[in-house]
């Protein structure tokens, strides 16, 4: 029985921290060594909202509300924006400990109930401004973009997180270091993600009072859209006061039309990761003077010589209200193959970080290769690239090295011999397209 209730409550505590409401006597701790890893053990309760969502959307509108080819590259976005704390410690709490130990001007005390709300305040309100300048400076937009990328809005959308932004991010919250305990800092940094996560849905309409005070799926739909009324609006993570307070925030008015406003139209994980940084080096390369070149990288991404530093949305195309997301047509063979290797290395992504104290630094860094391989070589896939059959066979190859020497496992020992046959039968075929497709390159070479 204590056992049971015991289960319960972990359970209870784990579906209430997405909606940030624990106590402060149930999540304050003194040592960052204590504090849970909330955002690991949230995976669950992700996957059933997901799925929850997933059914009642199709039960109201008919139609699904997340496709394969958008919704594995949100989550395998999510993916990669972790793989780097399976090396090191994050850089937020990294930064925030030195920061502590050599600088703080005051220790609040870690069990005091007015700590625990002064930092749920203070980390809602650097959010506020990690977020904003997030939108307002290009080179940390070329990191940020990643999650506007998605012309869909649903909770797989909130997984679309960006590889790069948390070694920038950082910065913003080492004022709180100055007075706040490390342990009460790292509940409030994943609590306030976390919170994040239920608010990326359109089928929640109106809350109604809340609205006033809380970020809510009405006010996050607007910052996920490219009409021009929701461009750089509503940046908050828990409150929405403080777009009120400093002019940001805007309504929900016209249908919101999502995604960037130079849609990418590919879901070829490190291009959705990458790509802008590659174009403002270009559109640098494109001005003269050492100022311009710059400013290209410091002001807003709308900038150009001879505007305003957040530049203008002139050039925008217009945006009607009858944009469809781009979903590429492929065969249901290769939706029900890309999703059941897409299930694999996610069992894989989440034993890894589950045994990744036991595992030396080489294999980790081998198995996080083989991830990023996999996830690149599935959305080549989905993008029906060219290349798309040799580097499948590649990663193919790669996946039976690993399952033969114990780093590949199923999640139950009786499906080991049907993953055995499936992978074999991978290569198998992969190989053959390879083979066909020089043929072909050979004949037209003749």
């Amino acid at each position: 029985m204590a056992e049971a209730a015991a289960g319960f409550g972990s359970a209870s505590r784990g579906l209430r921290a997405l909606f940030f409401m624990l106590t402060p006597n149930e999540s304050s701790f003194q040592e960052v060594e204590e504090v849970p890893q909330y955002v690991q053990q949230a995976t669950p309760f992700f996957i059933g909202l997901i799925v929850l969502e997933m059914v009642v959307g199709f039960l109201r509108t008919g139609a699904p509300v997340i496709t394969i080819s958008d919704g594995l590259t949100s989550v395998a976005s999510g993916m990669i924006n972790r793989l780097p704390l399976l090396l090191m410690r994050g850089c937020e709490l990294s930064a925030y400990m030195y920061v502590w130990d050599n600088f703080r001007l005051l220790e609040l005390p870690w069990d005091s109930a007015w700590t625990w709300w002064f930092t749920f305040l203070g980390v809602d309100f650097c959010y506020y401004w990690v977020h904003r300048f997030a939108h307002e400076v290009a080179f940390l937009w070329a990191a940020h973009q990643v999650h506007h990328s998605s012309e869909y809005y649903n909770l797989t959308t909130a997984l679309r997180q960006s590889l790069t932004q948390p070694f920038t991010s950082w910065i913003f919250y080492l004022p709180i270091a100055l007075v706040v305990p490390p342990s009460i800092f790292a509940v409030h940094i994943q609590l306030n993600l976390l919170y994040q996560f239920w608010i990326h849905t359109e089928l929640i309409s109106d809350l109604g009072p809340l609205e006033w005070v809380f970020n809510t799926p009405k006010h996050h739909r607007v910052h996920h859209g490219r009409n021009h009324y929701c461009i750089d609006k509503n940046y908050g993570g828990i409150l929405i006061i403080w777009d009120r307070l400093f002019g940001t925030f805007a309504s929900e008015s016209d249908k919101v039309i999502y995604g960037l406003v130079f849609p990418i139209n590919t879901f070829e994980i490190l291009y959705v990761q990458l790509h802008y940084y590659m174009f403002l080096w270009k559109k640098s390369n494109t001005y003269k003077t050492i100022g311009d070149k710059l400013s290209t990288f410091i002001k807003g991404p709308s900038w150009k010589p001879g505007k305003a530093r957040l530049g203008d949305h002139v050039d925008n195309p217009k945006v009607t209200g009858k944009e469809v997301p781009h979903d590429p047509s492929w065969s249901l063979s290769l939706r029900v193959y890309v999703a059941l290797h897409f299930m694999m290395v996610l069992w894989t992504y989440h034993k890894l970080f589950e045994s990744k104290l036991m595992l030396s630094q080489l294999t980790i860094l081998g198995m996080t290769s083989y991830i990023l391989l996999t996830l690149t070589s599935l959305g080549f896939i989905i993008d029906q690239r060219p290349t798309s059959a040799f580097l499948e066979m590649l990663r193919c190859v790669v996946m039976v090295a690993m399952q033969r020497y114990g780093y590949l496992s199923p999640p139950l020992p009786s499906l080991s011999v049907f993953t055995e046959a499936f992978v074999s039968l991978s290569l198998l075929f992969w190989a053959l397209q390879s083979f066909s497709r020089l043929l072909r390159i050979k004949k037209k070479e003749n």
